[in-house]
């Protein structure tokens, strides 16, 4: 009988561990961005969609940065990228993030381990519109890291981001 009870209390355990310890809840409002490829999370069919509430659950970041694309530096407000790939239960080693026209650029995923890059929801307390390069902005953290200011870097600065593809 004891034998019987721990098989029992060792299947419960073993059952307990294989199931993640935070689904992905549906998005209740508008998608904003979709993620595909390999990725474990899933709340609608074989892609995780975050809405704006999803986004703003997770922890937010302010970073102050001189960038190209505005006159002066500019307060950028979003999830870590890292935290919203995670969710998502990333799984490989680069990431294709793509615009709303369709640019696309490479990002290795251990930039997003290596720097505090965000996926910008917001400009000086603002939340970003698609005229204003909404509705979200990878931006790396240029005011700690200086050296980051390469075309390369820069390139991977996709605004007006909606879909991102993890290979």
């Amino acid at each position: 009988m004891l034998k019987t009870a721990r098989h029992v209390l060792l299947a419960s355990m073993l059952a307990a561990a294989a199931i993640p310890s935070h689904a992905l809840d549906k998005a209740a409002g508008h998608p904003i961005v979709t993620i595909t490829g390999l990725i474990s999370e899933k709340n609608a069919g074989s892609d995780a969609q975050f809405d704006a509430a999803m986004l703003d659950k997770l922890p937010q970041v302010k970073m102050t940065v001189e960038t190209p694309w505005y006159k002066g530096p500019q307060t950028f407000e979003g999830p870590l990228f890292r935290d919203v790939i995670k969710a998502a239960g990333a799984k490989g080693t680069k990431l294709y993030v793509v615009a709303l026209n369709d640019y696309a650029a490479e990002i290795p995923l251990a930039d997003l381990d290596k720097y505090d890059v965000i996926l910008a929801r917001k400009v000086n307390g603002q939340v970003l519109n698609v005229r204003d390069k909404g509705p979200l902005f990878v931006m790396y953290p240029f005011d700690k890291k200086p050296e980051l200011r390469t075309k390369e870097i820069l390139s991977r600065c996709v605004w007006q981001v909606n879909r991102i593809r993890v290979e």
